[in-house]
């Protein structure tokens, strides 16, 4: 998915070999797990071009994509709250590991690979948060680093790692500076760990930030995807 609003290319988007769940999610701006449906809306795919009237915002943007998914698929669909597995964030039992920053720049976003320290983790010249992997013997490792970043930003990137909802419980407020080194793991497997990886995320956020994840059940707004035409409307 290329172009939009907020992009180099903001009068057009693209959609190139995409499922039709990950424009409805695009759409509704929801994460994979808010949504479900028919098990081919994750396995067909599509090419979309689609034009966008200039100065449109995000949120008009996800309106016209809705509304494109509505005519060309005659998508329909309902809310409902759900409780779904997930975790909350809480302080740990010992001490709290993050460095609180007095930055108050908007986030950059690298416009390419920045360079790794000695240890592994990326270097950022400005506020933002960044995964990159390396590998240490035979294993995968991701490495986080965090410059002048809340909470928020943290419980986000973990929500995505997980593929399962995270709340912030913690209590903290203000931006902070942290590193994390962790064992990728595939969404909805068990934690685990070997000799030569990292810990896995349930224990690297103890062991290295202080904060501790809690397994909870979560209310969550989840769509629920009712029909849609495999076969598009022509152009």
């Amino acid at each position: 998915m290329r172009g939009g609003p907020d992009t180099s290319d903001p009068g057009r988007i693209i959609f190139t070999g995409v499922t039709l769940l990950s424009v409805i999610l695009r759409g509704y701006d929801v994460k994979p797990y808010q949504a479900t449906g028919p098990d081919w809306l994750s396995s067909e795919r599509y090419d979309i071009t689609a034009n966008i009237p200039a100065g449109a915002t995000q949120e008009q943007f996800h309106l016209m994509l809705q509304g494109l998914l509505r005519e060309r698929f005659r998508l329909a669909l309902h809310r409902e709250i759900k409780p779904l597995r997930g975790y909350e964030l809480v302080r740990g039992k010992t001490k709290l590991k993050l460095k609180p920053s007095t930055e108050n720049g908007p986030n950059v976003e690298p416009t390419e690979a920045p360079q790794s320290d000695a240890n592994g983790f990326p270097r950022l010249s400005a506020p933002g948060l960044i995964v990159m992997e390396g590998v240490r013997g035979s294993a995968v490792i991701s490495f986080l680093t965090a410059r002048a970043q809340p909470i928020a930003a943290l419980v986000e990137r973990l929500s995505r790692e997980f593929r399962l909802p995270v709340t912030d419980q913690t209590g903290l407020t203000g931006k902070f500076d942290f590193t994390l080194e962790f064992a990728p793991q595939a969404p909805g497997a068990l934690p685990h760990e070997t000799p030569d990886e990292a810990p896995n995320l349930i224990s690297a956020i103890p062991q290295q930030l202080g904060l501790k994840l809690e397994p909870k059940k979560i209310p969550v707004d989840v769509l629920i995807i009712d029909s849609a035409d495999k076969i598009p409307t022509q152009n």
